[in-house]
């Protein structure tokens, strides 16, 4: 059932909401808490997204996302499973902003700003969080300002580092950030069969013709042939792993998501010049020189960066 639990950390607040696999919840805004001007970041943790809306706007924020909102009261905020079989876990952050070392209306210049929480400062940030919220049942009173004053210097770091990209204004570099980032998603997806220039549209909040922009720009290749050679380079290394030997070819397959072994044993003749079973000989002979050897990998167009 729905579990949410809020958290005292001198300044700060953390609500911690959780939801079993599957189920959705929509809540009404809530009144901001007393006391000084306050803002709030919202962080999914895992299996969610979060739609919100305030001050007139809507904003959708997916795990590994880390979302600063209006300084409104939210109107309402859903949560949304995202493949409906994990549990569901967010924190929203609620902080003064009158934060030390930014410039004056420096958060409200960060209204609807959506980060990468998978890197540098938002990483720190991010994993910060979650361990707070693990460990939540062995803090004593006395840790929680101790943590309010360490998760505010996070707080301040991460919005100066957002100020900062923002005064650069540099399209090319956010750019390269969000290209890096479905990089990265992507090969987290390969074993879903599912996995579409679409699909990786809708997690990142972009249309599809700019996700075909992007690969563009960078190595040429269009969405679906860069999903289709990495999830060969995968299959690939599985096979010349001494530790799958005894996995099933059509497996391997699977799991990075070829539906049909034939079609799969087609792609990998054509891309490595071997079927998959003659591949895997080769790399695990005892004395052979591996598979591969005279056969190039594909490496070339192996990133998007």
């Amino acid at each position: 059932m729905f579990h949410e639990r809020e958290l005292r950390l001198g300044p700060v607040w953390m609500t911690a909401t959780e939801l079993p696999p599957g189920w959705r919840w929509r809540l009404p805004g809530r009144e901001r808490p007393p006391g000084p001007e306050m803002g709030r970041l919202l962080v999914p943790l895992r299996g969610t997204r979060l739609h919100t809306a305030w001050d007139g706007r809507e904003s959708v924020s997916a795990p590994g996302d880390l979302y600063v909102h209006g300084l409104s009261p939210l109107q309402m905020s859903a949560f949304e499973p995202v493949d409906g079989r994990e549990v569901c876990r967010a924190v929203s952050v609620g902080f003064p902003t009158a934060l030390p070392r930014l410039p004056g209306g420096g958060i409200d210049r960060l209204r609807g700003r959506r980060a990468a929480g998978d890197s540098g400062v938002g990483a720190l940030l991010r994993g910060f969080l979650t361990q707070v919220v693990g460990h939540a049942d062995t803090l004593r009173p006395t840790d929680g300002p101790r943590l309010g004053t360490a998760l505010l210097d996070l707080l301040s770091a991460f919005f100066a580092h957002l100020l900062e990209s923002e005064a650069a204004g540099e399209p090319e570099g956010r750019r390269r950030d969000l290209t890096l980032r479905i990089g990265a998603f992507i090969q987290q997806r390969l074993h879903e069969p599912g996995l579409s220039p679409a699909t990786i549209a809708a997690g990142h909040h972009i249309s599809v013709s700019y996700l075909h922009r992007l690969f563009q720009d960078h190595g040429g290749l269009t969405v679906s042939s860069w999903i289709r050679r990495q999830r060969l380079e995968a299959a690939r290394r599985d096979l010349a792993d001494p530790l799958l030997r005894a996995t099933p070819i059509h497996r391997i397959a699977a799991r990075r998501g070829f539906v049909h072994a034939a079609a799969f044993s087609r792609a990998f003749r054509a891309a490595y010049g071997l079927p998959p079973r003659d591949y895997r000989h080769r790399a695990l002979a005892p004395h052979g020189r591996g598979a591969g050897a005279g056969q190039e990998p594909l490496r070339r167009d192996n990133s998007i960066n």
